[in-house]
């Protein structure tokens, strides 16, 4: 059973990981307006590593799955108190950033013709907002999501957390045979690519994170024996696989069956991040530094409020200006993030934590009664 107290690593790789989607969504912003050139040389070389987006959600995914399972292997676990903690914890900023982000929509006009046709700008970002969308995107059951386009990730963070008994129990069962599982997983991730089956995409990434939750002890101490070069191997190894789909383009194009299988790597390379993270004291250092720690701290906060405010200045400034959008948007963001997480995630952390522990004693003195 895992004894390890709060790896603050971690917070740094979320607060990486939230950045790298802030700048992907930026790049999808100028995309329209880069030359072919241009573009090559910001997603074909290793500066795609700035802006793997996509990719980098996978690591909040295998993040999710270690930081949720962990606390379950503990004997003062409560299921009763987990649920309507994790619940809240996820929907109460969910819902306050699209108010936010519908705000925006009623207040600052969006015109389409005013952004390129086919464009992130253009396709992602709603124009209008009405009730029923409102509550349709914030129910986190929608496939696609328009008002506040990051949500599509947080709907495989609800699927999870819901089925995260079962998820602790296959890895609980099989964690003599982790690596194997491991294996599988990313095998069944790739699957699911090629296939475009979403769930076998996203689900053995969330496994891969919940079965080195419950060997979490073993990896550390493996981790402290490990020498410089093999963490080397291991990180270019990650990098590689993050970026894959997007190096290999002169030889697999976008869609075709091998740029797929590459594609669905990325899985494993998210895996692999989150073992360096946990594993490599070289790494873990890199990563507990104060300016990693606080984009940790504001990570889910910038994640849901980011894609937002880039919409609105992307229509706010038009075509014309679309540059000011990234130069703009990328400071007001961190700002916002910081505010956010002051005035909102914080205290719903909070109360989901006060909710949670009222519901485990209410069913706990329920249950002795009964």
């Amino acid at each position: 059973m895992p004894s390890v107290g709060r790896i603050r690593s971690l917070d740094g790789v979320r607060g990486i990981a939230a950045v790298v989607v802030m700048l992907y969504h930026v790049t999808l912003v100028a995309r329209p307006h880069l030359s072919e050139t241009t573009w090559v040389w910001l997603t074909q070389s290793p500066l795609k590593l700035l802006t793997v987006g996509t990719e980098s959600v996978l690591v909040f995914f295998v993040l999710s799955g270690l930081v949720v399972a962990l606390p379950t292997l503990k004997s003062t676990f409560s299921w009763a108190a987990y649920y309507p903690h994790r619940v809240l914890r996820l929907y109460a900023p969910v819902f306050v950033s699209l108010i936010i982000a519908s705000a925006l929509i009623l207040l600052i006009p969006r015109d389409p013709a005013t952004v390129p046709d086919g464009s992130w700008m253009r396709d992602a970002q709603a124009t209008s907002v009405s009730v029923q969308s409102f509550f349709s995107e914030a129910s986190l059951f929608r496939v696609t999501y328009d008002i506040n386009n990051v949500l599509w990730s947080l709907r495989w963070e609800v699927v999870f957390s819901l089925l995260l008994p079962v998820f602790v129990f296959i890895a609980w069962m099989l964690r003599k045979q982790a690596l194997w599982i491991g294996v599988a997983c990313a095998a069944l991730s790739v699957v699911g690519r090629v296939t475009e089956i979403n769930a076998l995409i996203y689900l053995p990434v969330f496994m891969m994170g919940t079965l080195i939750a419950v060997r979490l002890d073993e990896l550390v101490a493996w981790g402290q024996h490990r020498g410089r070069g093999l963490w080397i191997v291991v990180a270019t190894t990650a990098a590689f696989l993050m970026g894959a789909s997007w190096f290999a383009r002169p030889v697999f194009e976008s869609g075709s069956i091998g740029n797929l299988i590459l594609w669905g790597l990325s899985g494993t390379g998210a895996g692999l991040v989150i073992v360096l993270a946990v594993a490599w004291p070289g790494f873990r250092s890199l990563l507990e530094i104060r300016p990693v720690q606080w984009l940790g701290k504001v990570s889910f906060s910038l994640y849901l409020v980011h894609a937002p405010l880039l919409g609105t200045l992307g229509f706010l400034f038009g075509d014309r200006y679309w540059w000011l959008t990234g130069i703009v948007g990328i400071p007001v963001s961190l700002v916002v993030a910081a505010l956010f997480f002051r005035f909102i995630e914080s205290p719903s952390q909070k109360l989901s934590k006060v909710v949670g522990r009222w519901s485990g004693r209410t069913l706990a003195k329920t249950a002795t009664v009964g």
